[in-house]
């Protein structure tokens, strides 16, 4: 694995597995929610496209789920890309 980066950081189609979620910065409703969606440590997640070219939000791909997530959500989303991807 790679030294994770932030998921807003996936190029699109990019699959990496989820290395940490910054929860403390997350609003408590925001962090309710991911975890009812399944996003914690060790999860496959897939940037499909981003929406916009400045602040709009991202499709992804968490499980067989497809999710829209705000960019400061992303953004607390560390994610680590497979050797061969980096």
């Amino acid at each position: 694995m790679s030294v994770p980066i932030h998921l807003a950081q996936l190029r699109p189609h990019a699959i990496g597995t989820v290395a940490k979620v910054e929860w403390d910065r997350l609003a408590e409703p925001e962090a309710r929610r991911l975890r009812e969606l399944g996003l914690d440590e060790g999860v496959e997640v897939e940037l499909l496209r981003r929406s916009g070219l400045f602040g709009g939000p991202l499709a992804c791909r968490i499980g067989r789920m497809t999710v829209a997530l705000r960019r400061h959500v992303a953004a607390t989303i560390h994610v680590a890309l497979p050797a061969e991807a980096a």
